[in-house]
């Protein structure tokens, strides 16, 4: 049995060196990068089993994918196809006031036409928590299907079930996004939500604890956590609303910032920490992804510990 099942796409996210444009680039940086790996990567540097399910392009590129995320000590159970392409994206770094700018090419992928058929979901109704996010089933009406019938399983089963609302405006509207994943609802135990995506998807103006009561008793999960970026988090459970602040770092790269905090934050819960004591991991997690480059949070138990000690030693002085 593992303690983490995690579905989705993984990519491979091609960026120029040193914040060159997109359009005068003579190389690229690649690396695989996909929420639902990130997530399972962080959970497993930080003590947790955990396994990436997806459909995968039987391709040179897919294999590249596939070699990746295995190298980083995650187990990876996917469906090889023959039949569609392996998602791209394009990252192109800039400081103010240029900004980062993303374009996906994620037309016609493998895992767009994923069923839950596919799969054996044993190893869904096993595990201890079954994630996946909003964002795959903005990639296609199959998906929409799959994810929902997936957490199904993993319900019938017993699983734990744990969703990243991650809304992403460039793959669907606030329309479509609130249609499709509030009648996912009902099948997830712990919501992660932005603060900002409950606003725009879901017109929720609430402030970030009130807004943490309100999904957890309106929907009613066992455990909502709703991110703030630099202001840190809040998580709702048991009725009782805990703050967490963010703690501070270079940002050297915030990409896969929020699956470094979740994965870290699931990792701590099935370790049996309560969810203020989890919340202090994500968060040192979530500081420490963003010194390191690429989407992947490749940190160790021991940074963690020792980032969550000094905060502790600092908040004490």
């Amino acid at each position: 049995m593992s303690d983490i099942v995690t579905f989705g796409e993984t990519m491979l996210r091609l960026s120029p060196p040193d914040s060159e444009r997109l359009e005068d680039a003579d190389e690229f940086e690649v690396r695989a990068a996909g929420a639902e790996s990130n997530v399972a990567i962080a959970a497993n540097r930080l003590g947790a089993d955990a396994v990436w399910t997806s459909k995968v392009p039987e391709t040179p590129l897919g294999r590249r994918v596939v070699g990746e995320l295995r190298s980083h000590g995650i187990e990876t159970d996917v469906v090889w196809s023959h039949r569609g392409r392996q998602g791209t994206y394009y990252l192109e770094q800039g400081g103010t006031p240029r900004g980062n700018n993303v374009i996906y090419d994620r037309e016609n992928t493998a895992v767009s036409t994923a069923a839950a058929r596919e799969f054996d979901l044993d190893p869904i109704r096993n595990a201890r928590v079954f994630f996946t996010t909003g964002i795959t089933p903005a990639l296609s009406s199959t998906l929409r299907d799959t994810t929902a019938n997936l957490l199904k399983a993993a319900q019938q089963g017993g699983t734990t079930t744990a969703f990243d609302f991650n809304y992403r405006n460039k793959l669907w509207s606030p329309s479509e996004a609130k249609e499709t994943l509030t009648r996912l609802f009902p099948g997830i135990d712990v919501l992660v939500i932005a603060a900002r995506d409950a606003r725009t998807v879901l017109g929720f103006e609430d402030d970030p604890r009130q807004l943490a009561h309100r999904l957890g008793s309106q929907y009613d999960f066992t455990t909502v956590i709703v991110t703030r970026g630099s202001e840190g988090a809040v998580g709702w459970h048991d009725n009782v609303v805990h703050d967490q602040p963010a703690y501070e770092t270079d940002t050297v790269d915030p990409i896969g910032t929020g699956d470094a905090f979740t994965g870290a934050f699931i990792a701590r819960r099935l370790d049996g920490d309560d969810v203020p004591t989890a919340l202090e991991y994500a968060a040192a997690t979530a500081a420490l992804k963003r010194t390191i480059p690429g989407d992947v949070a490749l940190v160790t138990a021991d940074e963690v510990e020792t980032v969550v000690s000094e905060q502790a030693e600092d908040i004490s002085r």
